[in-house]
């Protein structure tokens, strides 16, 4: 089992900025990738972005250049710096821990006033 607790969630105004942590526990070896997806009142869950074990990473088109996924391996924890932040990037955001089996996160709201 993994365990994985978000925060640095908020409301912030367009334009500005914030940096999403997850802090993972438990069976961490099972963990080859982690990331980021983020639902939407109405919408579907969708991939914002990941980062793989070796550091790889990989982005939505529409926070590319505005996002940047990385990972602390010695902390077990992955972060989402979110920068120049649009009212459409309001959602829940979750943290994945990927292997055999995924775990989801809580979810952390963010929140983008115009």
């Amino acid at each position: 089992q993994v365990q994985l607790v978000e925060s640095g969630g908020g409301l912030v105004q367009a334009g500005g900025s914030l940096r999403l942590s997850c802090a993972a526990s438990g069976s961490i070896f099972s963990i080859n990738a982690m990331g980021w997806y983020r639902q939407a009142p109405g919408k579907q869950r969708e991939l914002v972005a990941a980062i793989t074990s070796g550091g790889s990473t990989n982005y939505a088109d529409s926070v590319k250049g505005r996002f940047t996924i990385s990972r602390d391996n010695a902390k077990n924890t992955v972060y989402l710096q979110m920068n120049s932040l649009k009212p459409e990037d309001t959602a829940v955001y979750y943290c994945i821990a990927g292997g055999e089996v995924d775990y989801w996160g809580q979810g952390t709201q963010v929140t983008v006033s115009s």
